[in-house]
């Protein structure tokens, strides 16, 4: 009889953030028997960072759950294509369709307060220090700013660059709806979690639920790492 292969984990993070804000994640997921591997992309071109998320598929073994946050759920709507990947996990995330960009498809939607507490300089989106609060508001102050710290900050263009290739029209998909998130509104989140016909959790959390409810994101990754099917190790 042939075993269950377990599931490696891929995670690709969103603006203002880096690997870290998986930090709470990661650790148990390993624990559990699974590969895991971060993307860590440099936000300079769509293009860029999706091939880094690409790349990290031949560091693990298949079959892949890739699982990302907010700008990161536009980089597994389209490296996701890859037949490496068998389910996606969006987490408070963006997730385009072939004619949207991530910009047009936030602009369907009320603008959140984060982008009050924003400073375009030095060719980069950074986040000020007075905008953590709307990203990450429900963290202890000191986890607040790590989170700014550790900020990886976007070109200005990012989210009007497209890319073809929708995998969540394809692949089993699991969305964490963040219901007080500012920074991306929780009604773009249901829109495109009922649009992909996600299996959806909502939790009452800021933009970041890895960080503020750890255990119930490691039980949605866990939920889409046990659909998939017996794949002979």
């Amino acid at each position: 009889m042939p075993t269950q292969a377990m599931p490696s984990i891929v995670f690709a993070h969103g603006l203002w953030a880096d690997g870290s804000c998986f930090q709470k994640l990661i650790p148990a997921l390993q624990a559990e028997g699974h590969e895991v591997i971060c993307s860590q992309h440099g936000l300079d071109s769509l293009k860029g960072d999706v091939d880094s998320v690409r790349r990290c598929f031949g560091r693990v073994s298949g079959p892949v759950v890739l699982v990302g946050h907010s700008y990161g759920g536009t980089l597994i709507t389209h490296a996701g294509t890859d037949e490496r990947v068998a389910a996606l996990v969006y987490i408070s995330a963006l997730a385009p369709d072939e004619t949207e960009t991530s910009q047009s498809l936030q602009e369907k939607f009320a603008v959140t307060d984060v982008f009050s507490h924003i400073e375009v300089a030095d060719g980069r989106i950074w986040l000020r220090p007075d905008g953590v609060a709307d990203f990450a508001g429900d963290l202890p102050e000191a986890e607040q700013k790590l989170v700014w710290a550790t900020q990886a900050v976007p070109v200005p263009d990012l989210f009007t660059q497209k890319l073809d290739g929708v995998a969540w029209r394809s692949k089993p998909s699991w969305f964490v709806l963040a219901k007080q998130d500012r920074t991306v509104h929780p009604e773009l989140q249901r829109f495109v979690a009922e649009r992909m016909g996600a299996r959806t959790v909502e939790v009452d959390s800021s933009h970041v639920p890895m960080l503020s409810k750890p255990g119930l994101v490691l039980d949605v990754i866990r939920d889409a790492a046990k659909a998939l099917a017996p794949v002979p190790a």
